[in-house]
C-alpha cells in the first residue's frame, strides 16, 4: 500500500535469499567479511567494515548513520550512528561530531538511549534526548570541547521526540517537540496508565486500528517552550501544548514527524487533518498558524486556519521563512488520493492571515513550467534558501530523488517559474543551511551503494558540489562500486517507456550469465529508486549472484502525475502489461541474464503482483514467487484501515463499483496457481491483515505446490518489530 520508503529492518531478506538460492542459483559462493575497529572517541566518520561480499549480516550490522546537522560556523556537523551486533544481539547508539574540513569525528556520547542532538544557538554546546526513569525524557546538554560534561536542562513526563530549536536572542532558545497528548492535554506516559482490568476495546467510528496499532483516545501534540542560558548551562522554563483543546492532530499519524511542523521565534505553523471529516475515509488537511507572542505562557489565540477551496487534499511540508514573516507548504486537490500531485502553497505574509480569512489573497499556489507546459512533478517537501529567495524542492524524478531550486521572487510576480536541479543520482534524505550568512547547504543522501553521503552544495553553483563524508567510501567497505547500478527503458503496454533499474554483482563478467531476480515495489504509487534500504535492498541480492532488475511499471512516482494516475482502476492491468514487456525485453536484449533461472519477489502491492503473477501467464516464466505481505483478496480489503485508498484506486466503494474490485482480486485466479512460492506475512499488519497471507498458503498447500508460510508475532507491513 502507498507509503514513504521506510528504512526498518527485517530478516526477512535472509528468509527470501534462502529461498531465492534454493530455487534459482546452482552454486552459492562462500562470503566472508573483517570488521576492524578503532578508538571510539576520535577517527574517521566513516564505517570501519571491509566486506568480501555483501551479505544480509553485513546489510543489518553495518553502522547506520542519521542525516547531520552543521554547526553555525559551518565547520562541524552533528549526527547519530547506531549498530547492531549478531554476537550480542544488541543494538550500540552513539552521538558523534564530523570535523568537516578534515572527515575526521569525535564521540560525544554511547549512551544507547540518546537520541536526537541538536546545535545550541551559535555555541559548540549540544541539546539531545535522553530516556529517562519511568517513561520519562530528559533533555541532556552536552559541549563539544568538553566530552562528557553533561547536565540535564530539563526533564519532561512523557516520551516526546521531533525537537527544534529557534533562537529567540541572547540566552534564550524555544524549543518544540512531540508526543502524545492525553485527552485532558497532558503529555501521555504508559508507566501512569492505571491498571486495566478488562481488555474490552470499544468503538463508536473507525479507524478501529492503524497499521499496526489499535487507535486509543490519546492524539498527537506538539509543544513549546523556552530555554534558558544562566552561567553556560540551559534549563528548561516551561512547555505547553499547542492544540490543547483544539481538536486538532499533529503530526499526521502515521508518519508524520519534522515535517508536519515548524518552529520560529514568531510561532508555529503545521498542517493537521481536517477534524470534522472521518480520517478512514478522507485526506484532507489544513494548513495552521499558531503566533506565539512569548514561548513563556500557554498560547492566548487559537490555531488560524489557511483552507483553499482548490485544494482539498493532504498537506505537508510546512515552513517558515528565514525571517519569520512567510510560510510554504504543499497540499494535494483531490481528498481521498493519497498519491495526487503535491501543489506549491505559498503564504507571503502570515500577519495577514490572522487580518483575512479570504485565503484567496494571503496564499498562492507556485506555477512551474516545463519548456512552456506545467511541471508535472510532484515535490515530496519544500523550504526555503538561507537567504530566503530561493524555493528548495526535493523531488523525485525519474529513479532519483533530486533536489531544485526555483526564484521565489519571480513566482510572487507571477512569472512562470523553471525548476533548476541542484543535486545528481541518489536520494536526499535531509537538507540544512551550511552556515550562518551563507546560501551554501549541507545535504544528506544516500544510494544504491553507500547508506549515507555528506555533501555541500551552493544553489549558485550546483556544479561545483564537494562531498564531504561517504560512510562506506562510496560502496568500497561492502565490496559495492556504483558500476554495478545501470538503467534500462523498455516499451510499456501503451506509448510510453518504462525505467527499471539494473544492479550487478560486483564479479559480474559479460561472458557469463547470471539467474534473475525481478523486483516489484509496494505502493503502488511508489517507485524504485537510487536509495539504501535495509528493508529490500537490492545490492543484497545481486551479491549472491542474481542480475536485479527493479522496474517502475504504471502507476509509479516520478515520471509525471499522469503515469501515476493511470494505475486507477488497473491494478492488474496497465501495470502487469507494462511487467510482461520488461520481462520480455530483458529476455531479448540482456543476453547476460539467464531468464529461465528467473524468480520474482514483492512487498505490499509487489505482493499482490506476485499473486496475479500466480494466477496469470508470466507467473510460469519464473522458478519461484516471494509474496511478502501482500493482497490476495481486493474484496478483503474493506477490513484494511485507511479506506480511502482502495475506494480511490478501484473507483468507490464495493458496493458502488464491485465489478472493478473483484476484477482485480488475485483470488479469482487461483485455479492457474502453479509456482514454487514463499508467504511471508506478520501478525501486527493492519494494513493487509495476516488473514491474506494464511489464504494464500492454504490455496498453495491444497494445490500441493511447492510452498512456505513464514510470518512474525511481533512485525508489521513493514517487517518492523514492535517493541
Amino acid at each position: 500500500m502507498a507509503l514513504s520508503r521506510l528504512g526498518y529492518v527485517s530478516i526477512i531478506f535472509a528468509s527470501s535469499i534462502v529461498v531465492l538460492l534454493y530455487f534459482s542459483v546452482q552454486s552459492s559462493p562462500r562470503f566472508e567479511f573483517l570488521v576492524s575497529t578503532h578508538d571510539v572517541a576520535s577517527g574517521s566518520s566513516e564505517m570501519n567494515i571491509q566486506a568480501d561480499k555483501f551479505t544480509p549480516e553485513i546489510l543489518l550490522s553495518a553502522p547506520r548513520r542519521s542525516s547531520a546537522v552543521p554547526d553555525h560556523s559551518g565547520k562541524l556537523a552533528v549526527y547519530t550512528v547506531s549498530t547492531y551486533s549478531f554476537e550480542s544481539h544488541a543494538k550500540t547508539s552513539e552521538i558523534r561530531v564530523l570535523d568537516i574540513t578534515s572527515g575526521q569525528s569525535i564521540l560525544i556520547t554511547n549512551d544507547k538511549t540518546a537520541s536526537e542532538p541538536n546545535w545550541l544557538g551559535d555555541t559548540n554546546k549540544l541539546l539531545w534526548l535522553k530516556e529517562g526513569e519511568n517513561g520519562h525524557t530528559e533533555l541532556v546538554q552536552g559541549h563539544v570541547d568538553k566530552i562528557g560534561d553533561t547536565h540535564v536542562a530539563g526533564t519532561l513526563s512523557g516520551s516526546v521526540s521531533n525537537v527544534k530549536l529557534q533562537s529567540l536572542g541572547p540566552a534564550k532558545i524555544a524549543i518544540g517537540f512531540t508526543g502524545k497528548a492525553c485527552p485532558n492535554g497532558t503529555l501521555y506516559n504508559k508507566e501512569d496508565e492505571p491498571k486495566s482490568y478488562t481488555t474490552a476495546r470499544l468503538y463508536d467510528r473507525t479507524m478501529v486500528r492503524h497499521w499496526d496499532e489499535y487507535e486509543t483516545p490519546r492524539k498527537n501534540a506538539i509543544w513549546y517552550g523556552v530555554l534558558e542560558e544562566q552561567n553556560g548551562r540551559w534549563t528548561l522554563q516551561s512547555s505547553w501544548n499547542a492544540l490543547k483543546g483544539t481538536g486538532l492532530e499533529s503530526p499526521i499519524p502515521t508518519f508524520g514527524g519534522k515535517d508536519h511542523f515548524d518552529l520560529s521565534f514568531s510561532g508555529l505553523v503545521f498542517v493537521a487533518k481536517d477534524p470534522v471529516l472521518n480520517p478512514a475515509f478522507n485526506t484532507k488537511c489544513n494548513f495552521y498558524h499558531l503566533p506565539v507572542s512569548s514561548f513563556f505562557q500557554a498560547p492566548i489565540s487559537k490555531p488560524q486556519k489557511l483552507e483553499l477551496e482548490a485544494l482539498q487534499g493532504a498537506a505537508s511540508s510546512p515552513v517558515f521563512s528565514p525571517d519569520g514573516e512567510s510560510a510554504a507548504f504543499l497540499q494535494m486537490e483531490q481528498n481521498g488520493y493519497e498519491s495526487d500531485k503535491n501543489r506549491i502553497v505559498h503564504v507571503p505574509s502570515l500577519a495577514a492571515m490572522q487580518e483575512n480569512s479570504e485565503s484567496s489573497a494571503i496564499a498562492k499556489v507556485v506555477t512551474i513550467e516545463e519548456q512552456d507546459t506545467a511541471w508535472d512533478r510532484s515535490p515530496s517537501s519544500v523550504g526555503f534558501s538561507p537567504d530566503g529567495k530561493l524555493l528548495l524542492l526535493v523531488v523525485e524524478d525519474q529513479g532519483d530523488d533530486v533536489l531544485f531550486k526555483i526564484d521565489l521572487a519571480a513566482s510572487l510576480d507571477g512569472t512562470a517559474q523553471h525548476s533548476h536541479a541542484l543535486t545528481g543520482p541518489g536520494t536526499i534524505s535531509d537538507v540544512q543551511p551550511l552556515r550562518t550568512g551563507s546560501n551554501e547547504l549541507f545535504i544528506s543522501s544516500t544510494n544504491l551503494v553507500d547508506n549515507s553521503v555528506y555533501t555541500i552544495v551552493d544553489p549558485a553553483q550546483p556544479s561545483g558540489a564537494r562531498m564531504v563524508s561517504s560512510n562506506s567510501r562510496n560502496g568500497a567497505s561492502f565490496g559495492l562500486s556504483s558500476e554495478q547500478v545501470s538503467d534500462i527503458w523498455f516499451k510499456g503496454a501503451g506509448a510510453y517507456q518504462v525505467h527499471a533499474l539494473v544492479i550487478k554483482p560486483s564479479n559480474f563478467s559479460e561472458d557469463q550469465t547470471y539467474p534473475l531476480a525481478y523486483m516489484i515495489h509496494g505502493g503502488p504509487q511508489s517507485a524504485w529508486t537510487r536509495s539504501w534500504s535495509t528493508r529490500w535492498n537490492p545490492a543484497v541480492f545481486a551479491e549472491q549472484g542474481y542480475i536485479v532488475i527493479c522496474p517502475n511499471p504504471t502507476g509509479s512516482t516520478g515520471y509525471g502525475q499522469a503515469f501515476v494516475d493511470a494505475i486507477t482502476e488497473s491494478w492488474g492491468g496497465l501495470p502487469y502489461e507494462d511487467l510482461v514487456n520488461g520481462f520480455e525485453y530483458i529476455r531479448e536484449h540482456l543476453p547476460y541474464v539467464d531468464t529461465d533461472r528467473a524468480v520474482a519477489l514483492g512487498a505490499s502491492y509487489g505482493g499482490y503482483m506476485m499473486n496475479w503473477f500466480q494466477g496469470h501467464p508470466l507467473g510460469r516464466a519464473f522458478k519461484a514467487l516471494v509474496c511478502h505481505d501482500g493482497v490476495f483478496s481486493m474484496t478483503n480489503q474493506i477490513s484494511s484501515d485507511e479506506q480511502y485508498f482502495p475506494n480511490h484506486d478501484l473507483g468507490g466503494p464495493y458496493w458502488k463499483n464491485r465489478a472493478t474490485w473483484e476484477k482485480w482480486s488475485p483470488a479469482r485466479f487461483t485455479g492457474n496457481w502453479s509456482t514454487p512460492m514463499l508467504v511471508i506475512h506478520n501478525e501486527l499488519d493492519y494494513r493487509l491483515p495476516m488473514s491474506e497471507g494464511l489464504a494464500m498458503f492454504n490455496v498453495l498447500q491444497e494445490r500441493e505446490i511447492e510452498s512456505r508460510f513464514l510470518t512474525f508475532s511481533d512485525e508489521n507491513h513493514w517487517g518492523k518489530a514492535i517493541s
